[in-house]
């Protein structure tokens, strides 16, 4: 039976990435990139909606995130699904779907600069 977990996105930073050291001294950067739809209703009258979505980076592409990234950039972040789960203080379940990034393009026409950044990958100009 085939399987395929992938999701692509191409938005923006709402803010800036969260890089902490796990005690076991592995990286891990959490940060949010939103993207939009815009479309007209049966109206002819323009319709938007922004969805936010959690992304996570691990070990060397946090590091790199963290570094390169900041609130407003533009990005495109490749990866798979997961959610977590887990039982708070109060005792309530909780639940997070998040993006486990492999792969960033950096998108910044600001700046001229297009960076691809590579799941344990130098970042490398394209």
């Amino acid at each position: 039976m085939y399987s395929l977990n992938r999701a692509q996105l191409i938005g923006n930073l709402t803010r800036d990435p969260e890089m902490r050291l796990l005690q076991t001294g592995v990286a891990v950067c959490n940060f949010s990139v939103a993207t939009n739809q815009v479309w007209n209703d049966q109206n002819g009258v323009r319709q938007e909606k922004a969805e936010f979505h959690d992304v996570v980076a691990w070990r060397k592409l946090a590091e790199i995130a963290s570094q390169l990234l900041t609130k407003g950039a533009k990005v495109y972040v490749e990866g798979r699904i997961q959610t977590r789960e887990w039982e708070a203080e109060d005792g309530s379940k909780r639940r997070k779907t998040e993006i486990l990034a492999e792969n960033l393009i950096l998108l910044d026409k600001k700046s001229g600069n297009m960076e691809r950044v590579q799941a344990g990958i130098k970042p490398k100009s394209i």
